[in-house]
């Protein structure tokens, strides 16, 4: 009984997951017809992944907030101090690139655990907490910038937000395609390959049933299908970015860490029942300082890369950066009282709401509409998940 539990939870979730995946390419073709072809073209496929690298990281770190049943609205703000203060120590005291990288991760961790005090060992509500940081660090950055803008920065630091990996290109079908990039998806193949692999294991080992192979071959070759898609238009114009290396690091670390390690597992214990969780052993405040910790330490990445990319650094850098994050946590089926969500769902959702600006952008719609087509669709996501737990109880 407990073997068809297990199984029919885990095909609950892989259906949310295709369900997504299905979402991004319905939206991808339905901007790609819009947008008169302007979509897929290998560069604004490029753009896609430089201009939502930031977001994906934030998405990241907001979901261990949301898995606890809280929120983080200061991130926003904390990419706006941790990239300003790295610019100020470039440009005014001539301090060297790496010792800034080191400082701005710092300073997202420092903010981290000034957030998760409060939250975990004060007891403060994380909503009134990250309200009060937020504006904190949004006023410290307007004060130290003076209102201005700071710039340009070094090609040594912008080189983290703007470069590609050394191209070895090869003649394809009359043009020239990267090699790098086209062997990277072979090696996304190769991992998902070992990956399942090695779960079929522990399932089987544990007693727990896996799902017929077919299904999980059909899962990997539509997962590399559309991600070789992407990989080959990146092969068609100077290949793989430096921040998609980044961020295939970082979702990749999240993804084991929430998904195959204890302390992943505990966050997820103390979002589905803080109390259970406390008697069972688990030191829930603990949990709760390291998850805020975790989201300053990603601020800090995202603050990193965002001046990176824009070579200066501006007091309103990181404005509503946190209503993406959020939105990209709970379109990809993160719940709204914690304790479910995936790192996988949450990337998807990233792109979604990606997608969403570059096409609308594309097509020359208002900033003033985007934002109420980007509220419709948080609304419609969150009003999906009550609708989801209200069938479950039934």
């Amino acid at each position: 009984m407990q073997m068809k539990k297990s199984f029919k939870n885990t095909q609950t979730v892989e259906l949310h997951q295709y369900t997504l995946i299905i979402a991004l390419f319905l939206l991808i073709v339905v901007f790609q017809l819009l947008s008169g072809g302007k979509v897929l073209t290998p560069m604004n496929v490029n753009n896609l992944i430089m201009q939502n690298s930031y977001i994906v990281i934030l998405a990241i770190g907001m979901l261990q907030c949301i898995l606890l049943g809280g929120i983080n609205l200061a991130v926003g703000s904390a990419v706006a101090l941790t990239g300003g203060v790295g610019a100020i120590l470039i440009m005014n005291f001539n301090w060297p690139v790496w010792t800034v990288m080191l400082v701005i991760l710092a300073l997202g961790v420092l903010i981290g655990c000034f957030e998760g005090f409060f939250v975990a060992q004060v007891g403060i509500p994380a909503f009134i907490v990250t309200l009060a940081d937020m504006l904190i660090l949004r006023g410290l950055i307007l004060a130290m910038l003076k209102a201005q803008t700071i710039g340009p920065l070094p090609s040594s630091l912008t080189a983290l937000g703007v470069s590609h990996i050394p191209s070895l290109m090869i003649p394809f079908g009359g043009r020239e395609l990267d090699l790098i990039s086209l062997l990277a998806i072979l090696v996304l193949a190769a991992a998902m390959i070992l990956m399942d692999g090695i779960k079929y294991r522990r399932n089987k080992r544990n007693g727990v049933a896996n799902p017929p192979v077919w299904q999980t071959a059909v899962r990997i070759a539509v997962i590399v299908a559309f991600a070789g898609f992407f990989f080959f238009k990146l092969a068609q114009h100077n290949g793989l970015p430096v921040v998609l290396l980044i961020l295939l690091a970082v979702a990749g670390f999240y993804h084991f860490y929430t998904e195959r390690t204890t302390g992943g597992r505990k966050v997820y214990a103390v979002g589905g029942n803080e109390n259970a969780a406390r008697l069972s052993g688990i030191e829930v405040k603990r949990v709760i300082f390291n998850v805020y910790l975790n989201c300053g330490l990603l601020s800090g990445l995202a603050g990193l890369i965002l001046i990176a990319r824009n070579a200066s650094a501006t007091p309103t850098a990181g404005e509503n950066f946190e209503l993406d994050a959020i939105a990209s946590c709970f379109i990809g089926g993160a719940s709204t009282s914690g304790g479910i969500g995936t790192v996988v769902g949450c990337i998807t959702g990233a792109f979604i709401m990606g997608v969403l600006n570059n096409g609308m952008s594309l097509m020359g719609l208002s900033s003033y509409w985007q934002r109420v087509v980007k509220g419709l669709v948080l609304l419609g996501a969150v009003t999906l998940d009550l609708y989801n737990k209200k069938k479950a109880k039934q």
